[in-house]
């Protein structure tokens, strides 16, 4: 079995880490909002709608952030097993099947899930005891025996540590089909006509969003009718994401392309811009961290956006029946937008780890290019157009997805409530859009341009003679 390395996991910890304290958090931090509002003497005896708004939320947050973790898990092991392709291959060579290699992968994962959700379990309880701490003191909330311990808490620790052992498995599938003639040659990624060959997987991917789409729009129109149909949402939400992911190397390039000729026609962008589609793949192992980034922050100011908007207008409607709710809907509101920043970290982890990965296997690739003339200069810069190329595609992707998972949500938990006002318009929030834009080029500096300076210091010869 291969050695554990600790160096080679830190960024899958930290997914898990942060997955864990997110839930954590989020159910401690809800279940202190809900003991708010029963305590207080207009809210808790007038209304009950907001603690179950509350505790389904809470919900949906926590399956939101356990599935981005194991997408983000999943693609950084994709990434880290690409980059052991002719390692495995030789291990094959020798006598090693690919089954006992994926097992040991798996055992890999199960150890990052089970040494995140620990550490996580610790932030989580630590951030929340601070942020009741601080509202204390500050009269932001009563002073109450919040409670920090609870069978609800082994949801996100349980689910974190299965989804990441699970998303393991899933990214070590291409240990399946590394051949030990590997060993001795060359070992690349798939090309855009392999992954467009693949029907079975494709016609997959595409009924899985198709699917899911029906599926949110089902739950808006529950959502008319009862709270419960954010849960066909979320669902729908889940299952439309997974064909995207699936399917990632069909979306990608066309997008790739289209960004490509932003960046003008000199060598160091028209290489860029193919190696960007070449293999498809990896550029949607590359961008997807981001796009799931830059999706969560969207829908997440979208569907608060939207929440405001239908809590004020039935407050405007029947002011009897919301009497006082406006306390604990800035609270709400402040919380989640937290909490929104928390799942957006665990993306951009996810994506600052793979570019990094991706850059630094190319090392051979970077190498040949030095050999055949290009400049230590005109390589940092095609890698720096090159991630420049990949994080607009994802943010425009992301942006998309994010606008309409948002409004969905918002409208399926919210549009039965008493004087809701029906369907709303989405909300678009454009100064979270512009932090995006900022960040986006701030992660894309970060990812690319240290990795690709250690890359372009070795000689072309030594590049060269990098497995």
């Amino acid at each position: 079995m291969r050695q554990f390395n600790l160096r080679e996991h830190i960024p899958s910890i930290l997914v898990a880490t942060l997955s864990a304290a997110f839930g954590v958090a989020l159910l401690q931090i809800v279940a202190a909002l809900a003991l708010t509002i029963q305590r207080n003497d207009v809210t808790g005896a007038s209304s009950h709608t907001v603690p179950l708004l509350l505790n389904t939320a809470a919900f949906v947050f926590i399956a939101i952030a356990v599935y981005v973790g194991a997408v983000v898990t999943s693609n950084t092991f994709s990434t880290i097993i690409a980059g052991r392709t002719r390692t495995i291959a030789l291990l094959r060579l020798i006598g090693s099947s690919a089954a006992a290699q994926r097992r040991s992968v798996a055992r890999e994962g199960l150890i990052v899930g089970v040494v995140g959700a620990v550490i996580g379990m610790l932030l989580g309880t630590t951030l929340t005891w601070g942020l009741l701490t601080v509202a204390m003191s500050t009269n932001t909330i009563p002073t109450l025996p919040y409670g920090y311990v609870s069978l609800q808490l082994l949801l996100p620790i349980v689910g974190v540590i299965l989804t990441t052992w699970l998303a393991s498995w899933i990214g070590s599938r291409r240990v399946l089909v590394v051949t030990p003639m590997q060993a001795i040659g060359a070992a690349e990624e798939l090309s855009r006509d392999e992954t467009t060959q693949r029907k079975g997987r494709n016609a997959v991917a595409i009924t899985l969003f198709i699917i899911g789409i029906a599926l949110l729009l089902l739950g808006v129109l529950v959502g008319l009718v009862t709270p419960l149909g954010v849960l066909i949402g979320l669902v729908g939400g889940v299952i439309s994401f997974t064909g995207l992911v699936m399917g990632a190397h069909l979306i990608m390039p066309p997008a790739l392309r289209l960004v490509g000729r932003l960046f003008g026609r000199s060598a160091s962008a028209r290489l860029a811009s193919e190696n960007a589609v070449r293999y498809p793949e990896r550029s949607s192992r590359t961008t997807i961290g981001l796009v799931i980034g830059v999706t969560l922050v969207t829908m997440f100011a979208v569907a608060i956006g939207g929440y405001e908007q239908m809590i004020q207008a039935a407050q405007a409607a029947r002011p009897e029946t919301y009497r006082g709710v406006g306390t604990e809907l800035t609270i709400t509101v402040a919380v989640f937008s937290i909490l929104t920043g928390f799942s957006a970290l665990i993306a951009a982890v996810g994506m600052v780890n793979n570019l990094s990965l991706s850059v630094l296997q190319r090392t051979r690739e970077l190498g040949l290019l030095r050999a055949l003339g290009f400049t230590a200069s005109q390589v940092r810069r095609m890698i720096l157009v090159e991630s420049a190329q990949l994080t607009t595609a994802a943010v425009v992707v992301g942006f998309i997805l994010g606008s309409f998972y948002g409004w969905a949500g918002a409208q399926s938990l919210l549009g039965a409530i008493n004087g809701a006002p029906g369907i709303i318009v989405p909300v678009f929030p454009w100064l979270v859009i512009a932090i995006i834009v900022v960040a986006a080029i701030v992660l894309t500096l970060v990812a690319s341009v240290a990795p690709s300076r250690r890359a372009t210091r070795i000689a072309p010869v030594a590049a060269l003679a990098v497995e």
